[in-house]
């Protein structure tokens, strides 16, 4: 038996689509071009800006998300047009067995529920994670309102790269597994970490390079007041970063901690605010998920900080 020719609604295939790239051509019968549209728009809005953070320069990367983004916007729409055309050239057409309400459903659910979920939480926990930052304990170098990546392939099994001194690692919060934190590592297992007034000591060597006073600063608050304080030019092995001490009448207390084995110590940039290994103590290893690399996009009280975007982190 042959089924009546019943046409397809421009409108709802447009509207499928709009719910899910392909979508649209599922229902206009094209399930070879349902299928590249789906598995090209997925591709390019997940796994193709994981790529793209993790193995072209880094002067590239925020051109690189944009024209990312906008490709995948472009196949989004492309989908919607050629959906709506398809449907209203379909006065002939003839449904399939398989077309069917509870078949679309399941499409939708498989889709939306699953594989894109499941492609997305694979690509955050061995690749990269796209994370905001909600406090200006890591001032100067990261702002409250910054948007960051960070590089999964590290301090596990395999990985690419190790923990060293002076990585801006996350790692999960002792006090609530349930958050993460952002520090700077300045100890690993069995280095002696030494603060005396605001000169920090690794294994006896003083990590100040240069120093100078800051006034009205802004941007190192969680609030809109300026800050006036000592910036620290800190560095060890080849690499550098600055930090902040915040003028106060109560001085820094000295502290003295030999980093127990398996552990690292981290502390906040903005010395006299963070709280960090000096209220929470030091972090296990295997709790560091991962290091800060590169910010793509930033927005504080002024709107967005378009000097900012594409920051490397040191």
């Amino acid at each position: 038996m042959t089924p009546t020719p019943l046409g397809r609604k421009p409108w709802l295939a447009l509207l499928m689509s709009l719910v899910l790239p392909g979508y649209g051509q599922l229902y206009n019968g094209e399930l070879n071009k349902a299928i590249w549209i789906f598995l090209g728009f997925a591709f390019s809005t997940i796994p193709l800006g994981a790529l793209i953070a993790i193995y072209l320069p880094d002067s590239w990367l925020v051109l690189a998300l944009a024209l990312c983004t906008l490709a995948s916007l472009a196949l989004w729409v492309y989908g919607m047009a050629d959906a709506w055309a398809g449907a209203k050239h379909s006065a002939n057409f003839s449904p399939q067995p398989w077309q069917a309400s509870g078949m679309y459903l399941a499409v939708l659910v498989l889709c939306s529920v699953f594989v894109l979920p499941l492609l997305y939480t694979y690509v955050r926990g061995h690749w990269v994670e796209p994370y905001r930052i909600p406090s200006s304990s890591m001032a100067p170098g990261i702002l409250m309102g910054d948007f960051l990546i960070a590089d999964k392939r590290y301090n596990c099994p395999g990985c690419k790269h190790a923990v060293q001194r002076g990585d801006i690692a996350i790692f999960v919060y002792p006090n609530d597994r349930t958050m993460n934190y952002i520090k700077r590592i300045v100890g690993l297992p069995g280095d002696k970490v030494q603060i005396r007034g605001r000169d920090l000591f690794v294994n006896g060597q003083s990590l100040k390079r240069s120093e100078r006073v800051v006034t009205n600063a802004q941007g190192l608050g969680d609030d809109s007041a300026p800050r006036t304080g000592v910036e620290i030019t800190e560095g060890i092995a080849g690499r550098e970063w600055r930090v902040f001490w915040a003028s106060s009448d109560k001085p820094a207390e000295d502290s003295e901690v030999t980093v127990p084995p398996g552990h690292v110590l981290v502390l906040g940039d903005q010395r006299v605010l963070s709280k960090d290994s000096r209220a929470f103590g030091t972090v296990p290893l295997q709790d560091v998920v991962g290091r800060a690399r590169q910010l793509w996009f930033s927005y504080g009280l002024g709107g967005v900080r378009w000097e900012r975007l594409g920051q490397v982190l040191q």
